[in-house]
């Protein structure tokens, strides 16, 4: 199986995020939000646009607020994609605004309703990481062709076989990632990270999840959800609680101290890619590379 994620990454690298470069006259240009979202856009389109992200490594995207150069880079876009629902929290009002103006595109708020998962903490919204299942994201990707050639009709055809090859691979993803998980005893499948992201992930591949956090970096947790979060891991032994590489760390070793005070000795089990992916030109600079990363580091921390 190893093999499989191996020849998804090579693909990739092969296809997706580089150095970034100028812009030819007359280009399309495409500006997205996060790094997700871009290495999608680019596996479309390729070398037909330039496309650039907001967002890079270990960016929050719920605490981002726009620089005046990102201000410049959405005015001189001639299509912009985010993500939607309220992710982008302090962007949501400009993103309002560009699209009186522009073509703008929220890939997330394209799925059907029952596809997504209710917030618990915010009445009437909707979970926004998406991305987490493979399956979810090769379907909210799936609007881009049409929505980029009513644009720029010139590529239509290469744009949706460009999709479709890249949908494939998402499709060989989803199924391995599912084979890693269920190698997982069912008892140790419990995945508690430091904000609630992983609930999509936890619903497509059989997975409890426990986040200190709500979906939003935005909610604050107090003494009681440390000890609350304490409780839960003494309580089904779990071995293994990890880091994210866009969330301060300090909530988890409040966890992991907390645990530690009550004869429980857990680890961190790694630094998980949540909402933002790794560094530009490494495998986890890709979309599959962050998933392939993730999956490895839950697996090692979880099977002991």
């Amino acid at each position: 199986m190893y093999t499989l994620f191996k020849v998804l990454i090579i693909t990739l690298v092969l296809t997706s995020c580089g150095e970034e470069r100028e812009r030819k006259e007359g280009e399309l240009y495409i500006v997205c939000t996060t790094g997700m979202i871009a290495d999608g856009v680019k596996n479309i389109v390729q070398d037909r646009a330039k496309v650039d992200a907001l967002m890079g490594p270990g960016v929050d995207p719920h605490l981002y607020k726009a620089t005046h150069g990102d201000l410049l880079m959405l005015q001189d876009a001639d299509i912009i994609v985010y993500n939607g629902l309220f992710l982008e929290g302090k962007m949501g009002d400009i993103m309002r605004q560009m699209s009186r103006k522009k073509t703008v595109i929220a890939v997330a708020e394209s799925l059907p309703t029952e596809l997504l998962i209710n917030s618990t903490a915010f009445q009437g919204t909707y979970d926004p990481h998406v991305w987490f299942d493979v399956s979810l994201w090769n379907k909210a990707l799936s609007v881009l062709p049409q929505k980029i050639s009513a644009f720029d009709s010139t590529y239509n055809e290469e744009y949706k076989q460009n999709y479709l090859a890249y949908s494939q691979q998402l499709d060989s993803l989803h199924k391995a990632v599912k084979e890693r998980i269920s190698l997982i005893p069912e008892e140790r499948r419990i995945l508690v990270t430091a904000h609630d992201a992983f609930e999509y992930f936890g619903k497509a591949y059989s997975m409890e999840v426990k986040g200190l956090q709500g979906i939003s970096t935005l909610s604050e947790y107090g003494l009681r959800d440390v000890s609350n979060l304490v409780d839960f891991i003494v309580e089904h032994n779990i071995p293994a609680i990890y880091t994210e590489t866009s969330v301060s760390k300090k909530a988890i070793e409040a966890v992991v101290e907390g645990c530690r005070g009550k004869g429980h000795k857990v680890t961190i089990g790694g630094s998980l890619y949540s909402d933002a992916m790794g560094q530009s030109g490494t495998d986890e600079g890709t979309y599959i590379g962050m998933v392939n990363a993730n999956v490895k580091q839950i697996y090692e921390g979880l099977v002991k």
